[in-house]
């Protein structure tokens, strides 16, 4: 696999405002606090297409605190609780 570009800043998904498009720097679930492992949940990320060189972008935010983010991910569309996508560093 061919090393990702270098691109301006970096922010973690489960911060970022709508909009915001980029492509997945990495995913690293072991300090989100979660009711899932942080191996079960890095494997669950993974599983939905959260990978490294990803191209993602924030489409829509939950109307109650934001939660939960509807996601773009390459060609598809998934939603996700903003306290697991803090595990994923989105470069933009």
């Amino acid at each position: 696999m061919a090393p990702l570009p270098k691109l301006k800043s970096q922010i973690r998904l489960g911060e970022a405002e709508r909009g915001l498009a980029g492509i997945i720097h990495s995913v690293d679930a072991e300090s989100v606090p979660s009711a899932l492992s942080a191996t079960e949940l890095e494997s669950r990320l993974l599983e939905l297409g959260f990978v490294e060189g990803a191209r993602v972008e924030i489409l829509h935010h939950g109307v109650v605190g934001r939660d939960p983010i509807a996601v773009r991910v390459d060609n598809v569309t998934v939603a996700i609780r903003r306290r697991e996508a803090m595990a994923i560093t989105v470069a933009c």
